[in-house]
């Protein structure tokens, strides 16, 4: 039997947030080599963390949309001074956007048997498997990686 959390705050063990359809849940959160059970959506946990770290989720989309240029799917800074971003692998509205953690990702391989399909390597030895392309995601982490130079580089 699993524990079901009505709320979770977005640390540096955080690998992702799932988006599931549940009775009960919402949210399914990678957390070290465990999996939490969390009733809010994952974006209603993105906007809270992004308070957390000291702004709005939409104050933080329009500055990476100003420093990047990205429009859509926007990497989120949730909380730069704990060095925490993260990717949306769709449009953060859909039902079915999932939320990576940045710097918890040691490789995005593609899926031998499927061009759409893909995994994302952990550096726990994680290994998540992905309805997204290759491609989209390497598009994502890569976007990320701009998003944490303009954020970090500022800092030192």
């Amino acid at each position: 039997m699993y524990m079901i959390h009505n709320d979770y705050e977005i640390n540096p063990d955080t690998l992702a947030l799932l988006s599931i359809a549940h009775i009960d849940y919402a949210t399914i959160v990678l957390e070290g080599h465990q999996m939490l059970y969390v009733k809010k959506t994952p974006l209603q946990l993105i906007k809270t963390a992004c308070l957390e770290g000291g702004s709005t989720y939409e104050g933080r989309r329009k500055a990476v949309t100003h420093l990047t240029g990205a429009i859509q799917k926007v990497p989120i800074p949730i909380n730069p001074r704990r060095k925490i971003f993260a990717f949306p692998t769709q449009s953060p509205n859909a039902f079915e956007c999932n939320w990576i953690i940045y710097h918890h990702i040691k490789a995005i391989v593609s899926t031998q048997n499927h061009q759409t399909q893909s995994i994302i390597q952990f550096k726990n030895h994680y290994e998540l498997p992905m309805n997204e392309s290759h491609y989209l995601l390497q598009k994502q982490y890569t976007r990320t990686a701009m998003c944490v130079l303009q954020f970090l580089t500022d800092e030192n």
